[in-house]
């Protein structure tokens, strides 16, 4: 993972561009700002989202796999079903207060 997608660097960015953007008189350069950490936002919400789905198929899978004797060669199967019953459930709310969807 390249530095640009460490949610901790993408926070860290977020944090910075609002201090400066708090500061700036120009109001151009405060949209363009604004602009930056919005997109900034949705990337690390991309990511964090991403991350979490990953897991709970994971876990979901080896339920699965599990509840079912723990069969060899069936992995691909269990995955898929994980993947259809973690996709339908609604998307997790992020506590982050700087981090809302977009809509």
């Amino acid at each position: 993972m390249d530095q640009s997608e460490d949610p901790r660097e993408l926070e860290r960015k977020i944090a910075q561009a609002i201090r400066i953007s708090s500061s700036v008189s120009d109001q151009t350069t405060v949209q363009r700002l604004q602009a930056f950490v919005e997109d900034l936002k949705h990337k690390l919400m991309q990511i964090v989202d991403g991350r979490r789905s990953k897991h709970e198929i994971r876990v979901r899978a080896r339920d699965l796999w599990e509840q079912n004797g723990r069969p060899e060669g069936r992995d691909v199967e269990f995955w898929v079903r994980a993947e259809t019953e973690v996709g339908a459930r609604e998307p997790v709310v992020c506590a982050n207060p700087y981090l809302t969807r977009r809509g």
